[in-house]
């Protein structure tokens, strides 16, 4: 009997698709390669309704692993730590142990306040294994009835990566702070133009970037694009997945947090500059698309330029 595919809602399809993008964007794949090439480790990004195992066939992955994967009843374990992964990592990184004595380890990615992916790494042994520990190992494949060569299982197994508790805390602390890049660029992303839009929408973010910093809305901006409110706001929901206030919104993020660098400034003032009416409006919308409040964002950027 075939299961049914489980429906996702739209705003689960859309952080999917955004996940797809970072994958493939080529600050992530540097990322990937530097991080494998200098830990021996691998690291994927993965969306919150990925449903797989994320270093399979990839880089860096464990020989070990590898071997597991094509095995029906030892995939279905490791399925099974990955979906212990993302039911934990809400707000901090979780690390799971398999049954093999492997760690891995899951960082999640926001975009705002909403969870939308997870950076994920491990397949590595924070001590190093015993021949006890690889009999225990075997037993278990052996009781699920697998064939398996446990000579080459054996090699493979003492192969895998071995790093101190202090190490691996380590290279997770570098994806907590890659987690939060790709929060920041997630945001610039969803802000990004559509490739092969309709003029209208085109003209319409036009007019937007132009005038963010006036009292504009949405009766304005479809005038000026010369259509009704009712129809620009059906097209600009269908074009950009986004209402027009949630598009406004974005876009004087992104140039609030242009003016946040400059430590002279004060928030009010740049709250103001990019066009919102109060203060508490800005501090409300920079902190759900953002995660964090001005305040807290101009903070991050002086901790980091001062390392």
């Amino acid at each position: 009997m075939l299961r049914r595919r489980k429906q996702y809602d739209p705003v689960q399809q859309e952080d999917k698709a955004l996940v797809e993008r970072l994958s493939r964007s080529r600050i992530f794949r540097d990322y990937e390669k530097a991080f494998s090439t200098s830990t021996g480790l691998p690291v994927a990004l993965t969306s919150t309704i990925s449903w797989g195992l994320p270093h399979h066939r990839e880089r860096a992955e464990s020989p070990f692993c590898a071997m597991m994967a094509d095995l029906s009843k030892s995939c279905a374990a490791c399925l099974e730590v990955q979906q212990r992964l993302q039911e934990s990592a809400r707000t901090e990184p979780v690390t799971v142990t398999c049954f093999a004595g492997l760690c891995d380890t899951a960082v999640p990615v926001n975009l705002g306040d909403r969870r939308i992916g997870f950076l994920q790494t491990g397949q590595v042994f924070t001590r190093k294994p015993t021949e006890q520990q690889f009999d225990k190992v075997a037993s278990q494949l052996i009781a699920w009835g697998l064939q398996v060569d446990l000579k080459q299982l054996k090699e493979a197994y003492f192969s895998t990566k071995v790093l101190s508790g202090e190490q691996y805390q380590a290279m997770i602390r570098l994806l907590r702070v890659f987690a939060e890049h790709l929060s920041l660029v997630s945001n610039q992303i969803v802000v990004e133009e559509h490739n092969a839009e309709a003029p209208m929408i085109s003209r319409a973010k036009e007019f937007i970037e132009k005038n963010q910093g006036e009292d504009i809305d949405l009766q304005t901006v479809a005038r000026a694009v010369n259509t009704s409110t009712f129809y620009f706001c059906k097209m600009f929901k269908k074009a950009t997945g986004l209402t027009f206030t949630d598009y406004l919104g974005r876009v004087r993020v992104e140039k609030a947090k242009e003016l946040l660098l400059n430590p002279h400034v004060r928030i009010s003032e740049v709250a103001f500059e990019v066009g919102f009416q109060s203060l508490s409006q800005f501090n409300r919308v920079f902190r759900k698309i953002a995660g964090l409040s001005p305040t807290d964002f101009r903070s991050r950027l002086v901790r980091h330029s001062a390392r």
